[in-house]
């Protein structure tokens, strides 16, 4: 009897599943979650098994033709939160698995492009480019295309040269590009006695006729015999000083057996963390610690928001979980919004998860993320920990997810699908049946409004825990300074005098500070003074921030590079204005580099550490910049939202905020409570320790309720005006959003598709009769122009304002379903 199943296909904007038949080899092996190729249309794809079907939907079904893996790659709970993610979210069931799989697994149908007649090429220059890079490599598939113009659309010329017969295409499934990693090893094939009587006459020899080699092989066979089993021949090369050669010899001779054996990329493979005990809990830490208890001998899904001031003893809640879990056979994911906060996470819950502890993130290679995910898949993982792809671990018998800092944008995607992993982590763990801790300082409003309402079980930590000598609750004293009395009192530094003084006086005790200010660069711009315009981005038309050549560059412009923190676009710094040919060019603004040079200036004898984006783009930076300042290798730590997130730093006394509005006037109906988040967090930075704690606010909007209220660390006063706003308006967590964003080469063709789309939204809102559903657009995002496309976008607000949008999308259309930005 022939079996048939259904597959869903990895292939973007595809969604639905198909029905194939499965050949009579494969009958007995091929279970749901395998992942497969198959054909589809003209072409082979992967696709994933999700269950078997009686009766196909199609006469005639096609053969699934073979297995990419012998374990099923997704677990059953996987496969259900699949679909979930691409019901909620409008994604394509491919898009929503392939963010379970190790990079380089899933492969996607690649285009290849191969020469055909060059005589029919037009004169367009980017396509005689093209024909002549096809001429001179041969063909070339759509990826590779893509990172030879990386700046253009590469492959829709040649899909144009194709329609003129200048280029030939075909559709090709590449391999999967990860693949366990196998080491060549060595071990005795004789007894210990023949060993040490080989190495013996082999030292006699080298003493007799003077041959290194003789001696080698005798370094070789007491290593081996020490060992006593199989040892990567780099280990053997390096104690022996032996070569390949020296093996074979030996192998040849019976004396050594060589073979190839699977390791394990591990990041964290010889990392010790020193161990650790439970912390005495506090009343508030044990009321809430019983009701996580509870909630896990429950077994029924239960969410829980654990809203704790900073340094209340969040984590050690979650520890107390963590380990609660492991006790009854289970595992655990730990999601963290940030790399950065990974190595602090990972030094704590190292300390009581003595093995089992595994960590994926972004910066890891190819190789050590499908390992670790190897590792998960086979139960050898006890505890995840990562940003929001650890979410994908598959983990056989999870029985926790936390979601620390549950507020954070970062948990948002930025691209298809743009699930947010907080939500995807509370409609797992309802799946599974499993509690979902979200815990932070500053809730996300609508989470917290959620949590009133009793949608989420509310436990409360007002207190930061006691330190010797120090009583409960001891938050740092802020201060805001008016940074307009600065001014009209002279002070046109960035820095105000109470922060120049507090700072010097930090510094004097060998304390340590923490200087916050949300914007990268030396400068925001580079203005000029003659005709008061600013040196542009080309593809997005925003205002190029300067970056210095170094701390020390100062006002010398011509020492640095500017840059698109949009696009990534860079350039040198121009002589003469573009527009007007002026040399009146100077830098506008203030940025982290400019901060950190002022540092340096006024306090020479400072060590300055500045972490951003530009300081941590290579691996493991995060955890370096971390361990030298923890270590107290330096006393000020200039930063971005980076250092505002959930870091434990008991040495730092003072923080430092240079301009606290940064971000507060953008159109968007999150920006003053992203400003409230940022600042109350990067406040709670300092006091966590004996020593104490203060934090200076400088502002020129001292009276704005975002920064009033953030100065008195006042979250229950922030949340009533910010949704009693909300409620008049209309936003989440009274209605949901869906934003609808067109981009295209031209703003005419823009408009035209988000005014067509916005037609056919309001057409179904009619036809509906979505009385309380409307939309708003179409109209051009803030950001109009990224990477040289213009953009246009329509916003449907409403109960259920998926219903109302097309199923079937442009290609040129994405849609972010409970967007935390409508920027």
């Amino acid at each position: 009897m022939t079996r048939y199943v259904e597959v869903a296909v990895n292939l973007p904007r595809v969604l639905g599943t198909f029905h194939y038949h499965v050949l009579p080899d494969l009958a007995e092996e091929l279970r749901p979650g395998h992942l497969v190729t198959v054909p589809f249309a003209s072409q082979r794809v992967q696709g994933v098994v999700l269950a078997d079907v009686d009766q196909p939907e199609v006469a005639e079904t096609r053969p699934v033709e073979g297995l990419l893996d012998r374990e099923p790659v997704l677990t059953p709970s996987q496969l259900r939160l699949g679909r979930w993610l691409s019901a909620t979210y409008g994604a394509s069931l491919g898009e929503c698995f392939e963010l379970m799989l190790p990079p380089g697994l899933g492969q996607r149908a690649q285009s290849l492009y191969a020469l055909g007649d060059p005589d029919s090429v037009g004169v367009d220059p980017l396509q005689k480019r093209l024909i002549a890079l096809l001429a001179e490599r041969g063909p070339l598939r759509s990826g590779q295309l893509a990172r030879v113009f990386p700046r253009a659309p590469g492959e829709r010329e040649a899909a144009r040269l194709v329609k003129h017969g200048a280029v030939l295409r075909t559709s090709i499934l590449p391999p999967p590009e990860v693949h366990a990693k196998h080491v060549r090893t060595a071990r005795l094939a004789v007894s210990l006695e023949a060993a040490h009587a080989a190495a013996q006459r082999m030292r006699q020899t080298a003493r007799a006729q003077g041959r290194a080699a003789a001696e080698r092989r005798a370094r070789v066979l007491e290593f081996l015999a020490a060992e006593r089993t199989s040892v990567e021949v780099s280990w053997v090369y390096a104690h022996s000083g032996s070569t390949l050669g020296d093996l074979k010899l030996l192998a040849d001779t019976g004396l050594v057996d060589l073979d190839y054996q699977e390791v394990w990329r591990d990041p964290l493979a010889g990392r010790a963390y020193p161990a650790d005990t439970a912390l005495e809990l506090t009343p508030d830490q044990r009321s809430a610690w019983s009701q996580v208890r509870e909630a896990l001998a429950a077994g029924d899904g239960r969410a829980i928001l654990l809203h704790g001031v900073t340094g209340s003893g969040k984590t050690e809640i979650y520890l107390r979980a963590v380990a609660e879990v492991l006790a009854r056979g289970g595992q655990a994911i730990v999601l963290v919004p940030e790399i950065g906060l990974t190595p602090q996470t990972l030094q704590r819950f190292g300390a009581r998860v003595m093995h089992g502890l595994g960590v994926m993130h972004s910066r890891l290679s190819d190789g050590e993320r499908y390992d670790t995910w190897r590792r998960a898949r086979s139960g050898l993982i006890e505890v995840m920990l990562g940003p929001r792809s650890a979410l994908f671990a598959p983990l056989p018998r999870l029985g926790l997810i936390v979601v620390d800092e549950e507020h954070d944008e970062s948990y948002k995607s930025n691209r298809a699908p743009f699930f947010h992993a907080r939500d995807t982590a509370l409609a797992y763990a309802r799946q599974l049946n499993v509690p979902c801790v979200l815990g932070s300082a500053t809730p996300d409003v609508v989470t917290f409004a959620r949590a009133k309402e009793a949608h989420l079980t509310y436990l409360a930590l007002p207190e930061r825990v006691p330190f010797a000598g120090v009583r409960a609750g001891g938050l740092p004293e802020v201060r805001v300074v008016d940074m307009r009395q600065e001014l009209r009192d002279g002070n046109r530094s960035i820095f105000s005098r109470a922060l120049s003084l507090a700072l010097g006086e930090c510094l004097e005790r060998g304390q340590q500070a923490i200087l916050f200010l949300n914007r990268r660069g030396a400068a925001t711009a580079l203005f000029c003074r003659s005709c008061g315009q600013s040196v542009s981005c080309p593809r997005c038309g925003l205002p190029l921030t300067f970056h210095a050549a170094a701390p020390a560059g100062g006002d010398d412009a011509a020492r640095g590079r500017l840059r698109c923190h949009h696009c990534n676009y860079q350039r040198s710094v121009p002589p003469r204005c573009p527009n007007c040919a002026s040399e009146a060019l100077r830098p506008l603004g203030v940025g982290t580099q400019r901060v950190e040079a002022e540092v340096l200036r006024r306090f020479p004898r400072a060590r300055v550490l500045r972490w951003d984006v530009d300081t941590t783009r290579t691996r493991d930076a995060h955890e370096i910049l971390l361990e030298h300042f923890v270590a107290g290798r330096a006393d000020v730590l200039v930063g971005t939202q980076m250092v505002a997130k959930g870091l434990d730093l008991p040495r730092v006394t003072l923080v430092g905020v240079i301009l606290a509005e940064v971000g507060l006037f953008l159109p968007d109906y999150r920006a003053s409570e992203r400003t409230f988040q940022v600042l109350t967090q990067v406040i709670g930075r300092a006091g966590r320790s004996p020593r104490g704690g203060r934090a200076i606010l400088q502002t020129f909007q001292p009276d704005h309720y975002a920064i009033r209220l953030a100065a008195a660390q006042d979250y229950d006063g922030f949340a009533g005006v910010e949704l009693a706003q909300r409620r008049q308006l209309g936003y989440p967590p009274y209605t949901c959003l869906a934003r609808l964003v067109v981009a295209a080469n031209s703003r005419e063709q823009a408009q035209q598709a988000a005014e067509a789309l916005g037609s056919a939204v309001r057409a179904a809102i009619a036809a509906g009769e979505h009385r309380q559903t409307e939309i708003v657009g179409p109209a051009p995002c803030f950001f109009e122009r990224e990477a040289g496309r213009y953009r246009w976008q329509v916003v449907v607000r409403g109960p259920h304002p998926r219903q109302v949008i097309p199923a079937e999308l442009p290609e040129n259309c994405t849609l972010d379903v409970d967007p935390v930005s409508l920027l």
